[in-house]
């Protein structure tokens, strides 16, 4: 449903971000802004932010990032419009009403839904029957107990052509039950039941409305070489197999934020709807699963709906790796600061189901607690068993992690990602030292002289043109975020003023300065705007345009390669920047890079 423009600018003026915030979490006022414990993961020392007069919240530890309708749908994973809704109830303003198309797309969800609901009792009924004492044992039997079977609301579709239809299509009709997946229409004869002598599983939208139906064979069906053991509902006006989890809504339970949520309470992502059922009556209220088919983009969000970081329970076997790594390889570009996967792998042969009744909640508890990050699964994919012993295998790593790496969207993850692998590409302390104890031994006279630093300098140099001239950080991010900082002070540096600047834009020299002080950095930014790092020729002459120049200049000189190329092409803007405009600095820049995108296909 769309809301007008103005509807949602009124709403947002009419509700107070910090007003909705402290009902949840404990704010104390930071100047102009509120500070509190982020409520959608644990800390103990307050990240998250509130600015009123933005409407805006920011959380610097897990990312999150929102307006007040954000905040509903994070804190109470709602929908869009569930939390506009909402918050229109609270602030006494009218819903725009829908159009007529809209009011009948509604009446006709309403119906299929209500089709379904009957179609759920019906099936639930037969369970409890006499006849579905089979189907009973048989859930008894995988270590069910009654109250979970009843809270899942399992069912029985019985051994009959025609069972649901006769009961339902009297007050449902035929059509309704055909477009709900319920029977099965033929080219030519009457329609029968779409679920026949099936274990029946209700599948639910987010808000636990039955949208659709899982059906698992059992007894002697089980046998049979052309029987799947799993039937879906076909997909209907109200189901969409890729977008939805199984157990989703019984799971948001489970993830809610609060106080009594316990630590490390993330989605936990299982193969099927017994296994889903397991875990919960273990405990585990976070299961959910797939339909029977690999993780897609949609079910991805849904996952990050529930918690930041998901774990994905998989077999121990090469099956179950492959299955791991199309999830790793979906999921990269979706990556975004503070949401990722981790992998749990169980021992092969056994599933979650499995594992509890052998090991129970402590064997489980323990594989889940040792699951592993995405980056970490990523690097063992590509470097497991590979040499590292000479630059050429070396760099065939790196160019296989760096492709994989650039299909990640966000810089910031991005830049994360190839830091971290770009220390784990070095070589080891032990290897490091071999190499110099090969190497013929250097007589020394006299005291070693102190070693040269100018790309030291030069890294200050470019700190030193951000402090002063900080409308250039969003010119050059990129650049900034992907160069090697081996110094750690200056990589802390590095990420506080890309944070900065993502959060507060535009900035002035004097403000930039001030948030970074209040940060921890004032004695980093005192030296780096000390003498002893001149720009004084720069703001006496062309401002940004000599800062520009410059700082293409010295990136060139430190990372060589294209830049090098970029620095020469403008080499003439920086020997006389009062002439030069920032039109032609682009110019020679986009020169520059052709020129060594040429040079790079003709290798």
């Amino acid at each position: 449903m769309a809301f007008p423009p103005g509807f949602l600018d009124e709403l947002r003026s009419r509700v107070s971000l910090s007003g909705l915030v402290a009902r949840r979490v404990k704010l104390e006022r930071r100047g102009r802004e509120f500070a509190g414990l982020c409520p959608f993961h644990n800390e103990k020392t307050p990240s998250f932010y509130v600015v009123d007069d933005k409407n805006f919240f920011h959380c610097f530890g897990c990312g999150a990032h929102g307006d007040v309708i954000g905040f509903v749908m994070r804190a109470d994973h709602l929908d869009f419009v569930e939390a506009v809704e909402k918050l229109a109830a609270e602030a006494g303003l009218p819903v725009p009403k829908p159009t007529a198309a809209a009011r009948e797309q509604a009446r006709r969800q309403k119906t299929l839904l209500e089709t379904l609901e009957a179609a759920a009792a019906f099936y639930e009924a037969r369970l409890w029957s006499p006849v579905g004492a089979p189907a009973r044992d048989y859930l008894f039997g995988r270590g069910l107990d009654a109250d979970t079977i009843r809270r899942f609301r399992l069912g029985l579709a019985p051994d009959q052509r025609h069972g649901l239809r006769r009961a339902l299509a009297p007050e449902h009709g035929e059509a309704l039950l055909t477009e709900a997946g319920l029977l099965h229409r033929p080219a030519d004869g009457e329609p029968y039941d779409y679920f026949r002598n099936r274990i029946m599983f209700p599948i639910g939208d987010r808000a636990g409305r039955v949208i659709a139906f899982g059906g698992r064979v059992f007894g002697p069906d089980a046998t049979r070489a052309n029987q799947p053991k799993y039937l879906n509902s076909p997909e209907s006006p109200v189901f969409r197999k890729g977008r939805v989890l199984y157990g989703w809504a019984a799971a948001r339970l489970g993830s809610r934020p609060g106080p009594e949520r316990a630590a490390g309470r993330e989605a936990i992502v299982v193969e099927g709807y017994m296994d889903v059922i397991a875990l919960h009556q273990a405990g585990f209220a976070t299961a959910v699963a797939p339909l029977g088919t690999a993780l897609g983009e949609d079910q991805l969000q849904e996952l990050w709906r529930l918690g930041p970081e998901p774990i994905l329970c998989f077999d121990g076997d090469e099956a179950g790796r492959r299955a791991a790594l199309r999830v790793l390889h979906r999921a990269l570009p979706l990556l975004r600061p503070g949401f990722s996967l981790r992998f749990a792998a169980l021992p092969a042969g056994e599933d979650p189901d499995s594992l509890l009744r052998a090991g129970g909640p402590a064997a489980l508890a323990e594989l889940l607690a040792a699951a592993r990050p995405l980056a970490d699964m990523l690097w063992e994919a590509e470097v497991a068993g590979a040499a590292r012993d000479t630059p050429e295998r070396l760099a065939r790593i790196q160019a296989s992690l760096r492709e994989h790496v650039q299909r990640i969207a966000d810089p910031r993850v991005r830049f994360e990602f190839e830091a971290l692998y770009r220390r784990r590409c070095r070589p080891a302390p032990a290897a490091r030292a071999a190499r110099r104890a090969a190497q013929p031994a250097v007589v020394s006279e006299g005291p070693p002289p102190p070693p040269p630093s100018p790309a030291r300098k030069q890294r200050e140099i470019l700190f030193c043109l951000l402090l002063n001239f900080p409308s250039l950080i969003g010119e050059v991010a990129e650049e900034f975020a992907a160069l090697d900082l081996p110094e750690a002070e200056l990589d802390k540096l590095r990420r506080e003023i890309l944070e900065i600047d993502t959060l507060r834009p535009g900035l002035e020299a004097s403000a930039l300065r001030q948030h970074l002080s209040t940060r921890g950095f004032a004695a980093i930014v005192d030296a780096l705007l000390s003498p002893s790092v001149d720009l004084g020729f720069l703001i006496r002459r062309s401002g940004m345009p000599a800062a520009r120049a410059e700082w293409a200049h010295v990136i060139g000189m430190l990372t060589g390669g294209r830049w090098s190329i970029l620095a020469e092409a403008s080499s003439h803007l920086i020997r006389d920047v009062s002439t030069a405009s920032w039109d032609d600095f682009l110019a020679a820049r986009e020169r520059a890079l052709q020129q060594s995108a040429s040079d790079d296909e003709s290798i």
